[in-house]
């Protein structure tokens, strides 16, 4: 992705939460990692990072083409029986969700 890209259209989507009380961290990554054909079969993913933590809040990094590409990916996710085991090992009441443009990008 060029510079004028990342400042004109590309939005990260970074997303903070905490897992179910008894959740496996380990379930959750593979649970994570199942969704990713769906993602790439968008063609609106630029990248994603995962990570944890020493406190057990995770992080959910996602690099998209666009904000409608967000949006309706993330709808379209919701949706898909394949994000349901993700989706609850998530502890809703420690979500946090953010969209924000960016402007650089170190490649």
């Amino acid at each position: 992705m060029s510079q004028t890209q990342a400042t004109t259209a590309a939005v990260a989507e970074i997303v903070t939460f905490r897992l179910n009380e008894g959740a496996d961290p380990t379930a959750f990554v593979t649970a994570a990692r199942a969704i990713e054909p769906m993602l790439k079969a968008s063609g609106n993913v630029l990248s994603r990072t995962l990570s944890c933590d020493k406190d057990g809040m995770w992080t959910d990094h996602v690099t998209w083409t666009t904000m409608e590409a967000a949006k309706s990916t993330a709808e379209a996710m919701m949706a898909d029986p394949i994000a349901a085991p993700m989706m609850q090992m998530i502890d809703p009441a420690h979500v946090s969700m953010r969209h924000a443009r960016i402007k650089y990008q170190q490649e």
